[in-house]
């Protein structure tokens, strides 16, 4: 059988990790190995993944914060399985949603990533994620989120998956990291999957949907919450989108799909000015980072197998 490791990255966790590591355990899959990377949380999340201790599971402890990004890179360099398991700590997984993730990715070679039904906690009936949309304007969404979930019982190709409970090969992981970065580690946390999604697309990977397996997930950041997220993570949220563009865009469907990315923009900046203002202060990252991105923009130009209109034709 395939390997799996399933990994998981905290930060301030407690709430959510003794519900999530118990349904790993539960997959009807056998999951080789589970590595949990704690970025420094100051509650009790390590004292609850230590009730799990065992052979299969490993736990980094970090005395910093290294974000999504490089917790999770973190986690793919202390691997050696065929899938790796990308997990949220506040997703609960069905007991067969690794079972038909890699049932199915074993049946196509050309499937970097996959996902199943992600349902609200709060909701279950209603889809949290299918998969990853992109726009015209350059904007990513969860696929069918807060649509009910009878709609969406078709299997199907996607653009991307979401980072909460993506299974991606390792195949791919190795084809489409750049200087040793699977995930991106200037963009800390947030729209690092998106940008994995593009990358891989253009190194002529596919990602599926798979209804079948399913997952709940509890997803913090909710609608008419932003004030509360803290300023740092709405920035990366802001600036990680351009760094996006820069990495994997061209110029010809900029300039074809101006219209609407111009009206998002417009409509973008009026909001930031009035009502967010500290999140323009982003744009220092972006021009501290620009080197690195332009150099893995070309890296990931170079590789690059997929015909544009492949791509581009995801983009609603």
């Amino acid at each position: 059988m395939k390997k799996v490791s399933v990994h998981i990255v905290t930060f301030n966790s407690e709430p959510y990790i003794r519900e999530c590591l118990q349904a790993v355990l539960q997959q009807n899959y056998p999951i080789d190995r589970i590595i949990v990377i704690d970025n420094d949380s100051q509650d009790g999340t390590l004292n609850v993944v230590r009730e799990f201790e065992s052979d299969r599971l490993t736990i980094v402890s970090n005395k910093v914060n290294a974000g999504f990004a490089g917790g999770h890179n973190q986690a793919i360099r202390m691997a050696a399985s065929d899938y790796y398991l990308v997990l949220n700590p506040d997703v609960t997984l069905h007991p067969d949603y690794v079972y038909y993730l890699v049932q199915r990715m074993e049946q196509d070679a050309s499937l970097g990533s996959a996902t199943g039904k992600l349902l609200f906690k709060h909701s279950p009936n209603e889809i949290d994620s299918t998969g990853l949309l992109f726009t015209k304007s350059r904007r990513a969404f969860d696929r069918g989120a807060g649509q009910d979930s009878s709609l969406w019982d078709e299997e199907g190709d996607v653009i991307g998956v979401s980072g909460a409970a993506a299974l991606y090969s390792s195949s791919m992981v190795r084809d489409v990291s750049i200087d040793g970065e699977f995930f991106d580690e200037d963009f800390f946390a947030y729209k690092e999957d998106v940008d994995v999604a593009w990358r891989s697309r253009l190194l002529g990977w596919n990602a599926l949907y798979c209804p079948a397996a399913q997952a709940f997930h509890n997803r913090g950041w909710k609608k008419g919450a932003r004030t509360k997220v803290p300023l740092r993570v709405r920035r990366f949220s802001y600036i990680n989108r351009y760094k996006m563009i820069v990495k994997n865009d061209h110029w010809l469907y900029i300039l074809k799909h101006l219209f609407p990315i111009l009206l998002y923009e417009l409509g973008s900046l009026a909001y930031f000015i009035v009502r967010e203002p500290g999140v323009l202060g982003s744009w220092r990252n972006f021009f501290a980072t620009i080197k690195s991105t332009v150099h893995k923009r070309r890296v990931i130009q170079d590789k690059r197998k997929a015909q544009f209109e492949n791509i581009y034709c995801y983009f609603k």
